[in-house]
């Protein structure tokens, strides 16, 4: 399975998408699943990764520093600049800002550890990312949206994702690395938990599509324009994230987790505020949505393409 992972991926996301279609009446049930299929394949992730390393990765300022001057300085300006082509309609606009604003600080990480990223580095640097993107969002919303757009920021998916997504599962694996060392049940466990990784995305990929690929059909023609914006923000964010990383004199697996960290976003985290957002806003939550459908495919690219073009340490001396 992990030599046909790609495959399998795309094939998951497929399926999804033609369950989805065939059956929109089970979605809101479906969607019900994702943070629970996240966080088992998060725990999972969290479970291969040494606890000592993320607390390593905590030294290495080079890697944070960097990284949070992409995602919150290079990226916004990014944004701004692909907003531009749906600023006359301000429910798409705030859809977009709300998901390309936020990086992400769940998937990401999986993703990472698939292409042979750092991915302890980005598990140690989630924290941060998810404070400053809530504390940055409504200056960022303020000065792309308007004033008024300011108030539609609130903390609660914010710290109710990083609870149910981070927080358990990271302790969870804690205490089953803990076991591991101490008995043979727990390493059991350990060894469950990576062979069914490529199983758990699979079926996260599925569910995710398969939950939202409804709701985006049934208003395509409006959704259209937002198609080249995600397109286009993943490929000049790959290349941005490559430069950025020369620059930086990143090793490969720092640079790599780089690239997947300016281009993967927050949408399963901001989806339940766009939701909340006001009648006049109900293309937002889908704008969210068809991120996550565009970003989903452009990641298991990433898996394949990333490797290939950061690869030598050379490449950064």
């Amino acid at each position: 399975m992990e030599r046909h992972q790609v495959v399998l991926y795309l094939v998951a996301i497929v399926v999804g998408a033609v369950t989805g279609l065939a059956a929109p009446a089970a979605a809101p049930f479906v969607e019900k699943a994702i943070n629970s299929v996240l966080g088992l394949l998060l725990f999972a992730t969290f479970l291969s990764v040494p606890l000592i390393d993320v607390g390593k990765a905590f030294l290495d300022a080079r890697f944070l520093l960097t990284l949070l001057v992409l995602n919150f300085t290079v990226v916004p300006g990014v944004v701004f600049a692909l907003s531009r082509f749906v600023a006359a309609d301000q429910a798409l606009l705030v859809g977009v800002l709300l998901v390309l604003l936020t990086p992400c600080v769940d998937y990401v990480i999986v993703f990472t550890g698939l292409a042979g990223g750092a991915r302890e580095r980005l598990l140690a640097a989630a924290p941060i990312l998810m404070l400053l993107q809530l504390v940055l969002l409504p200056a960022y919303l303020w000065l792309f949206a308007g004033p008024e757009t300011t108030d539609l920021i609130e903390v609660e998916p914010f710290a109710e994702a990083f609870l149910v997504l981070i927080a358990i599962p990271l302790v969870a694996a804690g205490l089953i690395q803990w076991w591991a060392r101490k008995a043979r049940p727990g390493r059991a466990v350990e060894a469950g938990m990576a062979a069914a990784m490529v199983p758990l995305m699979i079926v996260t990929l599925a569910v995710v599509v398969g939950s939202q690929i409804a709701t985006v059909g049934g208003r395509i023609e409006q959704l259209v324009p937002l198609l080249p914006i995600y397109a286009g923000f993943l490929v000049v964010m790959l290349g941005i994230g490559i430069v950025v990383g020369r620059v930086a004199r990143l090793d490969v697996s720092g640079a790599r987790a780089l690239v997947f960290s300016g281009a993967t976003r927050n949408s399963l985290v901001v989806l339940p505020l766009a939701l909340a957002l006001p009648a006049d806003f109900a293309l937002a939550p889908l704008a969210v949505v068809t991120q996550t459908l565009i970003e989903l495919l452009g990641m298991v690219l990433f898996v394949q393409l990333v490797p290939r073009l950061v690869r030598r340490k050379t490449e950064f001396d």
